[in-house]
């Protein structure tokens, strides 16, 4: 009879391409872990790893058979999930992943919230790009995910929280006479600096600007805000911010920010979960403490903004 335990071994197999690294991972001996994937694949009749010198491959049947396996451990998470709902709201971990273009804005002003209102709370943080995070969570090793909606996957299910506008960041001391548009005619005689590929940001301000062709657009190696701004800063050109990462990015005057013109280019940040997941009051709890601290972001955005505008009039 096939067992959970073998079904975890092979899952972790599959995610480490190792069986050493598997059985670390399960914090079992190899021989141990090797001897149930055995026996697996004796009670299915079928081989399931190829075992090579330089680690593990799963074959073909393998991975379907590892695939299934991920949406049953699945299913045993969320019945533990669900026999620990009957506690006080967010009594138990969350296992949170974040989209660097939200993280390091939002999290200080979420954490203390989240200290304040649920004490008992752990909250376990990972912050990379959106489609790792995706397949993280539908793997089961998150719970919950912040990031930038939408997200079309038929597993997952979404929530709406709050919008997020984008601000234009130009050197420091450069003003506008009025507000601008984003459009291509906006960097006509200006680069745009954007995040490097797989940052949902940059797809987001190419869309915006209506930018079909790249070729005015540096990515160059920039995998942070930070890093952009301060290129900004020294003149080489203009850049999208996010009005959550306004206070931090422009912390001393480094660039000048300004508002775009009607309709402004927004983002809509949310949360997802799985759709069989049975945390989602949970989750829609944590929502409500994350809205709280975008709108403290975003209050001291339009304090930033309106002193900016006050020093060039």
């Amino acid at each position: 009879m096939i067992s959970i335990k073998q079904l975890r071994y092979l899952d972790a197999i599959a995610r480490h391409g190792h069986f050493g690294k598997a059985a670390a991972h399960c914090a079992v001996s190899q021989p141990a872990l090797s001897m149930q994937i055995q026996e697996l694949e004796q009670e299915l009749g079928v081989q399931l790893v190829e075992r090579r010198r330089q680690g593990a491959q799963l074959t073909e049947t393998g991975r379907e058979v590892a695939r299934r396996a991920q949406r049953i451990l699945n299913e045993v998470r969320d019945i533990g999930d669900f026999a620990r709902q009957s506690g006080a709201p967010l009594s138990t971990p969350v296992r949170l992943g974040v989209i660097p273009t939200i993280a390091p804005y939002v999290l200080p002003a979420l954490l203390p919230l989240v200290r304040a209102d649920y004490p008992q709370l752990v909250l376990q943080v990972r912050e990379t790009h959106t489609q790792q995070l995706l397949a993280e969570l539908d793997d089961g090793t998150l719970d919950l995910l912040l990031l930038a909606l939408p997200v079309e996957h038929p597993e997952i299910e979404t929530l709406r929280l709050i919008e997020d506008r984008f601000l234009l960041a130009m050197p420091p001391g450069r003003k506008l006479r009025r507000r601008v548009k984003a459009t291509p005619e906006l960097f006509e005689n200006d680069r745009l600096l954007l995040l490097e590929e797989g940052h949902c940001l940059r797809d987001q301000a190419l869309a915006f600007c209506d930018l079909r062709q790249v070729e005015g657009v540096d990515t160059f190696g920039a995998s942070s805000l930070s890093t952009i701004v301060q290129m900004v800063a020294n003149g080489m050109g203009l850049t999208f911010l996010p009005e959550i990462s306004i206070g931090p990015e422009t912390m001393g005057g480094r660039v000048s920010i300004a508002r775009f013109a009607d309709p402004e280019p927004v983002r809509t940040l949310g949360l997802a979960w799985r759709r069989t997941s049975p945390r989602k009051e949970d989750f829609r709890a944590l929502g409500a403490l994350v809205t709280e601290a975008v709108r403290r972001c975003q209050k001291r955005a339009a304090a930033i903004a309106a002193e900016q505008r006050a020093a060039d009039a």
